[in-house]
């Protein structure tokens, strides 16, 4: 029993000089890198710390899993490495003479990585025209010592000395999957290959324009919002007003000022729009920028009067019959002019496009179509007049131009045939309007709240038989402020023209008044030392 004991105590003894602490035993790796790439070779390396490595078997584990059984090597060689040897690692060193005799090593970490391609810009989709760049990263921090390709699905298209490629304009053709491979120029020659990278070129998109209010009061705001579709990143939104070549017969743009890095915002206000006016936008990203082509044309509409461009319609008034020649007349500080028209959908047309234009005068003869006309010159655009073609037996007689808020306004129910109509009944908004006089609506004094939509409707016998209702059309309030500068001059004529007179009376009563003082010595000087 005495020996037993003995015995065990020896082993336990021998135990604690062979192995000390549990983590006597040393890991280390060649080459000696946290990081290795794809392809390259990786040795670990076990030692059990007595430099008698022979008299120890090895067992290597990653994650705590064993990726080997007993071996009497403590070498452990992995090659080609590949992603998934990616892990935490370690060894075991069992001592194989003396029974119970372990030593764990150290945990090393170890991350398999690819060669990293990535590009700049890192948009996607990219778009026809624009450039992209293409960098290589072989991971050792010294680009120089590498030689690389570049594949697009597999295939070779370029071999450069620099881990950078430009690439030109794109076509929808370079779409693909890229990757580099990285060679080292000096041994040993290692080849590492990057990750994947797919690429998708598609057709530039055209911006979308739109604008709110398309009716404005002179004086008012109005948003312009662009929006590139289907949605991408880096863009800057450029605004731009339109400017019409009568030569060319197109248009030209002008960058509104103060953006011309544009805005990041995809909207921006116009304050103080007085006019009627064409905007266009365009965005860009990119250095050097790249833009899209620019958005559709779209109108800011005012029914206010511009001095240097204003459109006259006769007959006088927004609504015709489809029976009606209209006169449209451009005036203004232009010598040469055109009329335009638009519809609901945006189509556009000129005056010569459709009917006859004869110096500044449009003649629509018995063809007039429904929509907006204003007049353009090379540099202004007039008020705009929405006009609108009946084909029915009863249209709103209006005013073509804004009533100014206070004056007086009457609307009228006309009949094609010229007869008289009965029991005429006047709407705002859909709503029936109380009137006493039926035959006409007067509106003494226009107010903000007049303005809307107005129709009427009435009958064509006493009896109330075949009905008839007008279209609607919008009557616009035109306020006191925007006419306040018109005035100004006549004010300040009266203002002056009364100090001067009551100056001159102040000046003839002081001389007067100097003599009969017997005073002497200028007027100006007695006045400051009184």
């Amino acid at each position: 029993m005495g020996q037993t004991l003995f015995g065990v105590l020896g082993l336990w003894l021998l135990n604690i000089l062979y192995c000390g602490h549990a983590q006597d035993a040393l890991l280390h790796i060649e080459p000696n890198r946290s990081t290795l790439f794809t392809k390259e070779t990786v040795t670990f390396i076990c030692d059990p710390g007595d430099a008698k490595d022979t008299y120890w078997s090895y067992l290597f584990r990653r994650n705590g899993a064993p990726i080997t059984t007993q071996t009497q090597v403590n070498r452990y060689k992995l090659s080609p490495l590949s992603k998934g040897n990616s892990g935490e690692y370690q060894c075991v060193a069992h001592h194989k003479i003396t029974p119970f005799v372990t030593r764990e090593s150290n945990k090393v970490s170890l991350t398999v990585s690819d060669a990293l391609l990535h590009i700049e810009p890192n948009w996607s989709p990219l778009f026809t025209g624009e450039t992209v760049a293409f960098i290589c990263d072989p991971g050792d921090g010294n680009d120089t010592d590498w030689s690389y390709l570049f594949r697009r699905n597999g295939y070779t298209f370029t071999t450069e000395r620099h881990n950078r490629y430009t690439s030109p304009s794109l076509s929808k053709g370079d779409s693909g999957e890229y990757q580099c491979v990285a060679h080292h120029k000096f041994p040993p020659y290692v080849t590492r290959e990057s990750n994947k990278v797919s690429l998708t070129v598609s057709d530039v998109p055209r911006p979308v324009l739109t604008v709110s209010p398309s009716w404005t009061s002179p004086g008012g705001s109005v948003t312009l919002t662009c929006s590139v579709e289907p949605p991408s990143a880096g863009w800057r939104f450029f605004w731009y007003q339109a400017a019409h070549k009568l030569s060319l017969d197109s248009y030209t743009y002008e960058l509104l000022p103060g953006i011309t890095t544009g805005t990041e915002q995809d909207s921006y206000i116009l304050h103080g729009q007085t006019h009627t006016a064409g905007y266009a936008c365009r965005a860009g990203r990119g250095d050097p920028v790249f833009y899209t082509s620019y958005s559709r044309l779209m109108f800011v509409w005012s029914g206010g009067v511009n001095p240097a461009a204003s459109l006259t319609v006769s007959p006088h008034r927004l609504q015709h019959f489809s029976t009606e020649s209209l006169t449209l007349s451009c005036e203004g500080t232009s010598t040469e002019w055109r009329v335009m028209w638009m519809d609901e959908d945006g189509i556009t047309l000129s005056c010569s496009d459709r009917w006859k234009m004869t110096g500044s005068t449009c003649n629509t003869d018995t063809a007039a179509m429904s929509g907006v006309y204003w007049c353009e010159s090379e540099t202004q655009f007039s008020n705009a007049v929405n006009i609108t073609i009946h084909s029915g037996d009863v249209i709103l007689v209006s005013p073509v131009r804004p009533v100014t808020e206070g004056h007086s306004v009457t609307l009228g129910c006309k009949l094609r045939t010229e007869n008289l109509l009965y029991n005429v009944d006047f709407y705002k908004n859909d709503k029936l309007i109380p009137n006493p006089s039926r035959g006409e609506l007067l509106i003494s004094a226009v107010k903000e709240s007049d303005e809307g939509f107005y129709k009427c409707s009435g009958s064509k016998s006493p009896q109330g038989l075949e009905n008839v209702t007008s279209a609607a059309s919008w009557l616009s309030v035109k306020y006191p402020e925007e006419t306040a500068s018109s005035s100004v001059f006549p004010v300040l004529l009266v203002v002056g023209l009364i100090s001067g007179v009551l100056l001159t009376l102040v000046l003839l009563f002081l001389r007067r008044y100097r003599k009969s003082k017997g005073l002497r010595g200028p007027i100006r000087a007695q006045l400051q030392t009184t």
